[in-house]
């Protein structure tokens, strides 16, 4: 069901000059549903090359323009990754909406070595001149919290600027917020998530991006309500994780909404370690269920074609 304009809860950290940039970005990402589909493409520095080359993975992932050609076939809210690899491709594909994610780091450095801190690469000023000067349609920013960190303190700090200046200017923000650290002793842990969103909900984030809870003896869709729950007016989006059979993909994608009552989802590897024809129709089936309100048998028919 496509919501209205009326429909879009609009912060009140938003100016007035802006509300209507708001709204409009916001119905822009959601694709006019109140759920986001965002395609991850920030991997490329988080996981550096191993998600993108290796035994399974189609020699079509190593080239980078390949998340470009998806997210400019597929049906996506939104592609999010880097500001630099945006402004190398962007001018070939001018008509995807883009997520600038404005921190990352790589996974070198384990958490037995050191807590994990994650800063910005650009202040907000840039971001803004990158998305005047380049023209193209960009409707948010993202930032990555790794909560339990010694270095909290200053990633929740950088996080909540983020969030307040992506509102004065009518922007999307979306924060992904992962438990990790030598003080953390489960990252999955239900409750610990749930306390993850909502620390984006007193940060002001419009939606937050969480790994799926476990918990032995529990199934996921279920213990992940309190989640959901815990974040209020801020919308919860599930991380998509390794890849997986299409069809148990899927069924958790669906289950994640339609059970936990997430509003989204965030998917990379299940789309991009893909051919590009293949790739496409993941990326359209999981719309399908996100956005267009679909079945798990509807979405399969489109995956397979």
């Amino acid at each position: 069901m496509k919501i209205k304009a009326d429909d879009v809860f609009v912060p009140l950290d938003v100016p007035k000059a802006f509300r209507e940039t708001y709204i409009r970005n916001y119905l822009k990402i959601t694709r006019e549903s109140g759920h986001l589909m965002l395609f991850a493409g920030d991997q490329k520095v988080e996981h550096l090359n191993k998600d993108f080359f290796g035994d399974g993975i189609p020699v079509d992932d190593n080239d980078p323009e390949h998340l470009f050609k998806i997210a400019s076939k597929a049906k996506i809210g939104v592609f999010a990754t880097q500001l630099g690899i945006i402004a190398r491709y962007g001018m070939s594909y001018p008509d995807v909406p883009y997520l600038i994610k404005i921190n990352s780091k790589t996974d070198l450095v384990k958490t037995s070595q050191s807590d994990p801190f994650s800063g910005e690469w650009y202040d907000f000023q840039q971001v803004i001149d990158f998305r005047d000067n380049s023209g193209l349609n960009i409707l948010g920013v993202g930032y990555t919290i790794f909560l339990g960190s010694e270095y909290e303190a200053d990633m929740l700090f950088q996080a909540a600027q983020l969030v307040y200046n992506a509102h004065q200017y009518g922007l999307m923000s979306v924060l992904w917020i992962y438990p990790r650290g030598k003080a953390v002793n489960d990252e999955k842990d239900p409750h610990l998530i749930a306390g993850a969103t909502g620390i984006a909900l007193c940060l002001g984030a419009d939606f937050v991006k969480v790994n799926y809870p476990q918990k032995e003896g529990h199934e996921s869709k279920a213990i992940f309500k309190e989640a959901v729950l815990a974040a209020g007016r801020t919308k919860v989006v599930c991380a998509g994780g390794s890849s997986k059979n299409a069809q148990d993909f899927l069924q958790e994608v669906y289950d994640q909404i339609n059970v936990s009552g997430a509003a989204g989802n965030a998917t990379g590897r299940n789309i991009h370690q893909k051919t590009l024809a293949d790739a496409i129709r993941m990326c359209n089936a999981v719309f399908a269920i996100t956005v267009e309100g679909e079945t798990v048998e509807e979405a399969l028919k489109i995956y397979n074609g």
